[in-house]
C-alpha cells in the first residue's frame, strides 16, 4: 500500500510498555505513521524523574499530538491517568481524532 498515511500519536501510561509496543507495531502494519513516547518512566527509564525532565517530556508529547492526525489512547483495563487525560483534552481542543485501545 502506497499513499497518504495517517499520523497517529500514542498516549497513555508508560506502565503499559508492552501494550505501547504491540499497538505501535499493529498500527504501523495497518499503514499508519506512529509517533510514540521516547521513554517509559513507569517501566524503568529512571531518567524521566530527573528535575525538569518529566515536564519537558509532557510538553514534547503535546508537540507530537500537534504533528498527528489522531491520537490512540493505550488505556489498559480502562486506566487513564492525569497526564493522559490532559493529552486527550488537548487533542480534543485541536480537533484530532481519538481512538482507544479499550472502549
Amino acid at each position: 500500500m502506497v499513499g497518504k498515511y495517517k499520523v497517529i500519536t500514542l498516549c497513555g501510561s508508560t506502565r503499559f510498555k508492552d501494550a505501547f509496543l504491540e499497538t505501535q507495531k499493529r498500527l504501523t502494519l495497518e499503514g499508519n505513521i506512529v509517533i510514540s513516547v521516547g521513554l517509559f518512566g513507569h517501566s524503568g527509564d529512571e531518567e524521566v524523574w530527573a528535575p525538569g525532565t518529566k515536564e519537558m517530556l509532557d510538553d514534547m508529547h503535546k508537540r507530537k499530538i500537534d504533528m498527528a492526525d489522531a491520537i490512540y489512547v493505550i488505556n489498559v483495563g480502562g486506566y487513564i491517568g492525569e497526564s493522559t487525560r490532559s493529552e486527550i483534552e488537548y487533542a480534543k481542543a485541536a480537533g484530532k481524532e481519538i481512538y482507544y485501545l479499550e472502549e
